[in-house]
């Protein structure tokens, strides 16, 4: 889950699997995959940001980053 604030300033959390488009119109609206859209403050760039800070959370820190956490020797 990612944290967002709604336009009314009120923040909310989203599952960011259920995201299927991030779109700038200019305000920032999500379209979830179940067809509902949700108008958020943050741009566009920030909540696939916040996306991609949550997946690595969640994987581990995807591939390579494991190899880089070990210490040499």
């Amino acid at each position: 889950m990612i944290r967002l604030t709604r336009i009314n300033e009120t923040p909310f959390y989203v599952n960011a699997d259920l995201i299927e488009f991030v779109d700038q119109t200019p305000d920032t609206v999500l379209t979830l995959t179940n067809g509902e859209k949700v108008r958020v403050r943050e741009r566009a760039e920030e909540v696939v940001e916040r996306v991609i800070v949550y997946k690595r959370r969640v994987t581990g820190g995807g591939p390579g980053m494991a190899d880089a956490a070990e210490p040499e020797g």
